[in-house]
């Protein structure tokens, strides 16, 4: 996930690249997940390789592909060089000698991540407070008829499991070997986290290439790839508008851009 995902919710669009630019233009190996919910998930990242969002909030700044700071120091001295950065991080960061810090930077960013939330109509639904559309009902019967629900569960309807991609059909591009990459178990290879459900709408192109571009078509790979279903026409169809009720509301006044310290 990098700081500048190209998954922009506030957009509401779809981006055509596989992958998110970084730094001078290079190209990222991975798709960049949303932030939207993420900090709620078991790990950060495709590959589960930091632990939350503090841990994952300091990788881009120093990937050399993302964000291309050349060291932490690099990063405490240009935010040392704002004076409104500095008051702000004695405000958030009271009693500490050198507040300004990488760590604190981590910190921070983590904290606006963790309020990034979308609550949905499928959350006033489970509460009792809005109904589905016939054809989302029918789709969310559909989707627990078929097994997703086994993989997406909890109240992302995923982020919290690891899963190997191709489990029932093997996958069939498998360069990237996912999460055997961090814990050097073979059990490990084309393993990689369960993604969120939510927003699934609008987060699109879709799996850890970034490969495929419509819903459709990801919920067909899943059901052959992960279920060994072969699921019709319409039972993807009712399947996607079940998954479209977990587009969320956006706190728009929460993520407004701010006006920058100087």
């Amino acid at each position: 996930m990098s700081c500048n995902s190209c998954h922009d919710l506030e957009k509401y669009g779809v981006d055509s690249m596989p992958t998110s630019r970084g730094f001078k233009g290079q190209i990222g190996g991975r798709n960049a997940p949303t932030v939207y919910n993420a900090a709620g998930h078991l790990a950060q990242f495709w590959d589960g390789r930091a632990d939350d969002v503090e841990a994952q909030a300091k990788g881009p700044v120093l990937n050399p592909g993302e964000m291309g700071m050349p060291s932490k120091a690099e990063v405490e001295y240009r935010l040392e060089r704002i004076p409104g950065y500095v008051e702000l991080f004695k405000q958030a960061f009271p009693g500490e000698p050198k507040p300004v810090n990488f760590h604190n930077m981590a910190q921070a960013i983590a904290a606006f991540e963790r309020g990034l939330v979308t609550p949905s109509r499928f959350d006033r639904f489970l509460k009792g407070g809005g109904g589905l559309s016939p054809q989302e009902a029918k789709g969310y019967q559909e989707f627990q008829a078929a097994g997703c629900a086994s993989c997406h569960n909890g109240p992302y309807m995923g982020g919290n499991s690891y899963k190997k991609l191709g489990q029932m059909k093997p996958w069939s591009n498998e360069s990237d070997p996912g999460r055997i990459a961090v814990t050097h178990l073979d059990k490990d290879k084309m393993v990689f986290k369960v993604p969120s459900l939510r927003n699934i709408e609008k987060t699109g192109p879709y799996f850890h290439d970034g490969k495929i571009q419509t819903l459709d078509e990801a919920i067909k790979l899943m059901a052959t790839h992960q279920l060994n279903r072969n699921l019709t026409n319409e039972q993807v169809a009712d399947i996607g508008a079940f998954m479209k009720s977990l587009t969320g509301d956006i706190p728009k006044a929460y993520i407004a851009k701010p006006e920058l310290p100087r």
